[in-house]
């Protein structure tokens, strides 16, 4: 699992969300769309105190993190959150990590 949050990313929630620094943005799986990774699922976000914690990572004061029961769509997959200039959205990638095998 790999997750990838740029600076103009971390502006975006802070702008988007309009909380004050430090805040925790919860990554998670919902039940709608049409989804990359997982089909029928896509990636939402909500301004949470996090409790069981699966993963986190800290970026200019915003806490972004997954709680342990969300850990299953983000195994095997590199995530990348980023903003389309041209648009000023926030902008998700995934990519299937490839397992190297070590002989």
């Amino acid at each position: 699992m790999l997750i990838s949050i740029d600076e103009k990313a971390a502006r975006w929630f802070t702008k988007e969300f309009e909380f004050n620094k430090p805040f925790s943005i919860r990554m998670f799986p919902r039940y709608a769309g049409f989804g990359q990774q997982h089909k029928g699922y896509s990636l939402a976000f909500s301004v949470e105190t996090p409790e069981d914690i699966g993963f986190t990572k800290e970026i200019n004061g915003i806490t972004f993190y997954i709680d342990g029961n969300d850990v299953w769509f983000f195994e095997n997959t590199e995530t990348y959150l980023s903003v389309n200039d041209l648009i000023d959205e926030l902008q998700v990638a995934f990519k299937e990590e490839i397992a190297t095998a070590i002989n």
